[in-house]
């Protein structure tokens, strides 16, 4: 299974974004560090933008690109219809939901067996979630300390379309977002033009 690897600090300064979650990431970037500090031309920011989206959800480009020829035949503008896509990926609902710090974090948990979705086991990190599913930590997983402390302190970071239980440890995907919910800074419709041609 093929995977985005490498120094997560050292590509956030690259990109010129916290692409990995971390609130240090960015603590050693200075002017001139990013490539968004330089003079690009039109190619080179719809580059730049489809690597930052890229690199925040973890996909490599061959996934990527089904997404983007899976949002182009959704009525929804083609940007928007990408980012509801991705956030709909089962890896990156773990982490909104709060069980695991990063997107990394909660790849390696689905990988490992420790989610549920309806009470049956996945592990498969890109599985595109459905409204109304419930993905829940393991029972013997709730057991771990890093997962409950990950789960009851984000708590309080609550997004309109997860529905998060305490007690069972688990979150509800109730509704795709809105793309004024979701918390990226990405300039979506560069990503869609940067793959114009290839659509």
């Amino acid at each position: 299974m093929a995977k985005m690897m490498g120094p997560r600090f050292k590509e956030s300064r690259r990109l010129g974004l916290n692409v990995c979650g971390h609130p240090m990431a960015m603590n050693r970037a200075s002017k001139g560090t990013s490539r968004a500090d330089k003079k690009l031309s039109d190619y080179g920011q719809q580059l730049l933008e489809k690597q930052r989206l890229r690199a925040y959800y973890g996909v490599m480009e061959k996934q990527f690109l089904r997404y983007v020829r899976m949002a182009k035949k959704s009525t929804d503008q083609t940007g928007h219809a990408l980012i509801k896509i991705l956030e709909s990926r089962l890896d990156n609902l773990v982490y909104r939901i709060g069980f695991a710090s990063s997107i990394r974090q909660a790849r390696q948990m689905v990988v490992h067996g420790h989610i549920l979705i309806n009470g049956k086991k996945v592990n498969i990190p890109s599985y595109l979630c459905d409204i109304g599913d419930t993905i829940t930590l393991k029972d013997s997983s709730r057991q771990v300390e890093l997962f409950k402390e990950n789960f009851h302190n984000a708590m309080l970071n609550s997004l309109p379309y997860i529905e998060k239980d305490e007690v069972n440890f688990s979150g509800k995907f109730i509704r795709l977002p809105e793309r004024q919910e979701i918390p990226i800074e990405i300039e979506d419709q560069l990503v869609v033009e940067y793959y114009s041609k290839a659509l």
